[in-house]
């Protein structure tokens, strides 16, 4: 008896199964690495805003003192918040995947409790000595601090002023 030439259909079967094995492999690290990337862009964010809030404080502008850290009136918008924090690229105030055109992921804390930031927010919160937030130009803003959420575990990140 001749046989004919191929594979037989358990051969086809097990190369196939192996095959989607790998896929789903890596898929799923590709994934991760994604959720990852986006991640560390938070964080880069984060720290960018941060480190201006500094130099706003160290600095001062031309409605603030230096000393101080703008209030919630000085960054309520967009516009405003590249006027305060003008050597800012623009790109830091959207978080990873918000579209240029979006509004933008910075915004202001509404009093001195604990924010919960959506996944693409950060939080800005400017406290006085006596730790309730600051308001109005009138304010002296002595703190801040800035809030955001991991997309890799959901939890929650700080990152509180310097000059404390």
């Amino acid at each position: 008896m001749r046989r004919s030439a191929g594979f037989t259909l358990i051969e086809l079967l097990i190369t196939i199964t192996i095959m989607v094995i790998l896929l789903t492999l890596s898929v799923v690290s590709f994934r991760a690495n994604q959720i990852s990337a986006r991640d560390e862009e938070r964080k880069t964010d984060a720290s960018v805003i941060a480190q201006q809030m500094e130099n706003y404080y160290n600095a001062g502008s031309d409605t603030g003192t230096p000393g101080e850290y703008p209030p919630t009136q000085a960054v309520d918008t967009e516009t405003e918040v590249k006027t305060v924090l003008r050597d800012m690229d623009p790109k830091v105030l959207r978080a990873p995947e918000v579209a240029d055109a979006s509004a933008m992921s910075f915004t202001v804390a509404a009093n001195a409790a604990q924010p919960t930031p959506a996944l693409n927010t950060y939080i800005y919160q400017p406290l006085n000595a006596a730790g309730t937030i600051c308001q109005t130009l009138a304010d002296e803003c002595r703190k801040f601090n800035l809030y955001y959420i991991l997309e890799s575990d959901s939890s929650l990140q700080k990152i509180v002023s310097k000059n404390q």
